[in-house]
């Protein structure tokens, strides 16, 4: 499985960007997606996660309490991608972001994901 992340870029505090994440090598259907930040100097951490859907409990999404609505998770099966709507960016949201993926459930514990894309940096100008 391989996850080929793009769509970072620099933006104004209030900006928005999308990210995409698209998966290949497994079928994307049955991967539990998440978007994680790294800022320089820091742990890496989660910003949302979103399951699979192939039953209703796994249709759940989870965010960071500090993105609560400014951020969107979503995916589309079709096209194997896992996008990151982010909105109102502030130049906390700095860092570079990962996308991560594992088969069956959703998580939010970073070592529960055993894929990862390659990074993608997002800088948000004041």
């Amino acid at each position: 499985v391989q996850l080929q992340a793009s769509g970072g870029g620099l933006v104004q505090t209030g900006g928005s960007l999308r990210l995409s994440c698209v998966l290949s090598g497994g079928p994307f259907n049955a991967y539990a997606m998440a978007w994680f930040q790294q800022a320089a100097g820091k742990e890496r951490k989660l910003v949302a996660a979103m399951g699979n859907g192939r039953t209703s409990y796994s249709a759940d999404t989870y965010y960071a309490d500090s993105v609560k609505g400014r951020f969107a998770i979503s995916r589309d099966n079709a096209k194997n991608t896992v996008y990151l709507q982010m909105d109102s960016l502030e130049p906390e949201d700095t860092a570079v972001y990962y996308c991560a993926a594992r088969l069956g459930r959703v998580s939010t514990y970073l070592d529960r994901y055993g894929y990862w894309g390659q990074g993608t940096q997002v800088t948000v100008s004041s």
